[in-house]
C-alpha cells in the first residue's frame, strides 16, 4: 500500500505530460484562433482584447458573426444561405481528402500486409523504403511531381518515346495531378500504422481457418480486415486529417478551379490581409474534423461497453 501511494504522483505526471502538451499546443491555439474569428477588423486584432463593453452604460459582448455568416450566405444576392466561394473550397477539401485517403488505403494496405508478411530479416530494409522520402525536403518531392507530370516532363517524353502516344497529354494541374501528389505524399502515413497492427496478428488464425476449409480470400477478408481494424481506422485519420488542410500540394499540382481550403486561408491571410476571416474558416475547418471524430469515438465506446457488458 505504501509503495502504491508513493506512485501515483509519478503516474499522474506521466498521464498529465499529454494534457499539458493538448493544452497548450491545441486548446490555447484554437481559443486565440476563436477570440480572432469574433474580431472587428477595423479595430485592429487583438486576441487579449476584452469581451465585454460598457461604453453605453450597459454591459455587452463585442463579438462580430458577420465572419462566420460570410462563410454559409451569399449577401450580395440577398440569400441567407447560399453557395459560396468558401463552401465550395471546403467540398473541395473533403472530396480530395477522401479520395486521397481511398486510394492511400487501397495501394498501402496490400503493402503493409506484404511488408508484414515478409522475413524478419529483410522488414527493416523495406520500413527503411517506406520512410526514405521522409529524409528529403517536402517541397523538392513536390516539385519532382511537376516535372514528373508537365507537358515535356519525364513521364510525357517516356510515354512518347515508346510510341503510346504522339502528342503530350495535359496531367500536370489536373485532378490527376492532385490525386497522385496527395497519395504519394500521404501513403507512407498509411502504410506504417497499418504495418504496425498486421505484424502483431496471429498467424495461427488463419491457419485454422484453412484447415476448416475457408479459401484464401475468404480468410482475408473474414479474419485479416477485422482484427486490422484500428490499423485501418489510425491510416484513414492520420491521411485524412492533414488532407482537409493541404495547402503546398494544390497550390503547386492543382489547377486554378482546385481552391481547397487551406488556399482560401491563406489568400485571407496574406492577400486580403483579413485575418478574422481566416481565423473562421480555420475554426469551422477544424469543427468539420472534431465534431464526427468525436461523434465516432464515442459510438465505438458505447458499442466497447455494451461488449462488455
Amino acid at each position: 500500500m505504501k509503495n502504491l501511494l508513493s506512485w501515483r504522483p509519478g503516474r499522474r505526471f506521466v498521464i498529465g505530460l499529454p494534457y499539458l502538451w493538448l493544452i497548450v499546443f491545441f486548446v490555447l491555439p484554437f481559443l486565440i484562433l476563436l477570440r480572432i474569428s469574433v474580431t472587428d477588423i477595423g479595430n485592429g486584432v487583438d486576441p487579449f482584447a476584452p469581451l465585454l463593453d460598457s461604453a453605453s452604460g450597459t454591459w455587452h459582448l463585442i463579438l462580430k458573426y458577420d465572419n462566420y455568416l460570410s462563410i454559409f450566405s451569399n449577401r450580395e444576392q440577398g440569400a441567407v444561405w447560399g453557395n459560396t466561394v468558401y463552401l465550395d473550397a471546403y467540398k473541395t477539401s473533403l472530396k480530395y481528402a477522401f479520395l486521397t485517403t481511398l486510394l492511400c488505403l487501397v495501394i498501402g494496405y496490400p503493402f503493409a500486409y506484404f511488408l508484414a508478411r515478409a522475413k524478419p530479416s529483410i522488414r527493416p530494409a523495406l520500413l527503411m523504403l517506406v520512410m526514405l522520402p521522409f529524409w528529403t525536403s517536402f517541397l523538392l518531392r513536390v516539385y519532382a511531381w511537376k516535372g514528373i507530370l508537365a507537358d515535356q516532363g519525364v513521364l510525357n517524353n517516356l510515354l512518347i518515346w515508346l510510341g503510346l502516344i504522339q502528342e503530350p497529354i495535359a496531367m500536370l494541374y489536373t485532378d490527376v495531378s492532385m490525386l497522385v501528389g496527395m497519395s504519394y505524399v500521404y501513403c507512407p502515413f498509411m502504410i506504417l500504422p497499418l504495418y504496425a497492427n498486421l505484424v502483431k496478428m496471429d498467424v495461427r488464425l488463419l491457419e485454422a481457418a484453412h484447415d476448416l476449409g475457408a479459401s484464401a480470400w475468404k480468410a482475408f477478408w473474414l479474419i485479416t480486415v477485422p482484427l486490422s481494424r484500428s490499423g485501418i481506422i489510425a491510416g484513414c485519420m492520420l491521411v485524412f486529417i492533414p488532407c482537409v488542410g493541404e495547402f503546398v500540394i494544390p497550390s503547386l499540382l492543382g489547377g486554378a478551379e482546385n481552391i481547397m481550403i487551406g488556399r482560401a486561408v491563406w489568400d485571407e491571410m496574406f492577400s486580403s490581409n483579413n485575418w478574422p476571416r481566416a481565423a473562421s474558416l480555420s475554426v469551422v475547418m477544424i469543427l468539420l474534423i472534431l465534431v464526427p471524430l468525436a461523434f465516432y469515438y464515442r459510438a465505438s465506446n458505447d458499442r466497447s461497453g455494451a461488449r462488455e457488458s
